[in-house]
């Protein structure tokens, strides 16, 4: 059987990060959503998505395909009733469809032309930008569970010190040592060549991906992701960044999400909560109004290559879009359009042709070309986020 991620009808819910990506490419837990279907299903999983982002996640069409709604997250519930599903059916969860069985895939999805089987899955959807780090520790589970089942850890150095030692995976070339270990409040995962440095304190849920490094003295509350070529320091809760993301510096980030190659300046602090401890409301591109989350605790939503300078304060439900650059002194706006460049005392706009330059120098520090597919996406993530430029 072929299987295919669709965007569904989340998109957009889940802007800045969707601005670049496929909701199937976002990580939560340890592993992307696309990586966990793959897992679940044992398969190959391709995309269908925006035509932009095509040029980089393709779609693999078949006589017979399992179309499944990205935001979805994959469960045994409803793994088994999507492999139960026969041609022409689709699984349907209070109006919106969950997965369908079909050789058509171009075609927008039609109810009317399917035998709909209501379903109501029982694991975890991510629909909003604030499920990403309020869904993170279950997904996290979720993740280790499936990655280290019936494998061996590698040894835990004892110059650390460990709580619930079997509640910790060490991956192949895994660095730890003389740091503080705390899986007891959720599982600790240190991916292949990840390394976590001196005199740092851990409590889990925590994942460190591949290659990613926590740096010296490094305070982490879970459950938070560190994804692929990460740097993390100063004091991190409940955050989630993507990949090649750093915070590596003193300072405070928590319940936020950083997409890829972000960077946060030295002694970066952003508020998670209010000051009359109301909940916190976050910039919709839907509605271009504040949405209400029903959160006490959110911090920052950063797109992809966006950066700040040292000593920046982010506001509490602050959203970032892609390739912004922020700096100077006192709080910026709470909701700074894609390729903003500017701080508290206004902004003008980043010119593609200066982001890519941007780009392309963080990239080659990691040996990571910036070629002419990533070049075409942020210049159509330029021209569609237009609108919001208003300075």
């Amino acid at each position: 059987m072929n299987y295919i991620l669709s965007d569904g009808t989340s998109r957009e819910s889940l802007f800045p990060f969707t601005f670049t990506r496929p909701v199937a490419e976002i990580r939560v837990g340890i592993l992307t959503i696309r990586e966990k279907w793959e897992k679940w299903l044992n398969a190959s999983v391709s995309v269908k998505t925006e035509d932009y982002l095509a040029i980089k996640f393709p779609l693999n069409s078949a006589a017979e395909n399992v179309v499944i709604n990205a935001s979805y997250l994959p469960d045994a519930d409803l793994v088994g009733a999507i492999q139960k599903l026969r041609m022409g059916e689709a699984l349907m969860d209070d109006g919106e469809y969950v997965a369908y069985l079909s050789g058509d895939v171009e075609t927008p999805f039609d109810s009317t032309k399917f035998k709909t089987v209501q379903h109501q899955p029982t694991g975890l959807t991510i629909k909003n930008t604030w499920d990403i780090f309020s869904k993170n520790g279950d997904a996290l589970q979720s993740d280790y569970n499936i990655l280290t089942a019936g494998r061996k850890s590698q040894p835990i150095s004892n110059t650390n010190q460990v709580l619930h030692p079997e509640n910790i995976f060490l991956e192949e070339g895994a660095k730890v040592e003389f740091s503080i270990l705390n899986a007891s409040t959720g599982p600790i995962y240190i991916g292949k060549n990840a390394e976590i440095m001196e005199g740092c304190i851990i409590r889990g849920a925590f994942a460190l991906c591949e290659g990613a490094i926590v740096k010296m003295g490094a305070k982490i509350y879970g459950p938070t992701t560190a994804g692929p070529g990460c740097k993390l320091g100063g004091e991190v809760n409940n955050s989630v960044l993507f990949a090649y993301s750093n915070k590596g510096h003193e300072g405070f980030l928590g319940n936020s999400v950083l997409g890829e190659w972000c960077n946060l300046g030295a002694d970066t602090n952003t508020s998670n909560m209010k000051n009359n401890y109301a909940p916190v409301r976050l910039w919709s591109y839907q509605t271009e109004g504040f949405a209400r989350t029903g959160l006490q605790f959110c911090g920052l939503m950063m797109g992809d290559h966006s950066k700040c300078g040292i000593n920046t304060m982010f506001n509490t439900g602050t959203v970032v879009g892609v390739s912004a650059n922020i700096f100077g002194s006192g709080y910026p706006r709470n909701f700074i359009p894609s390729f903003s460049w500017g701080g508290a005392s206004g902004f003008t706009e980043f010119r593609t042709n200066k982001a890519i330059e941007v780009a392309t120098a963080m990239m080659k520090r990691r040996n990571v070309e910036f070629n002419d597919t990533e070049a075409q996406i942020l210049e159509h993530v330029f021209e569609l986020t237009q609108k919001w430029r208003k300075y």
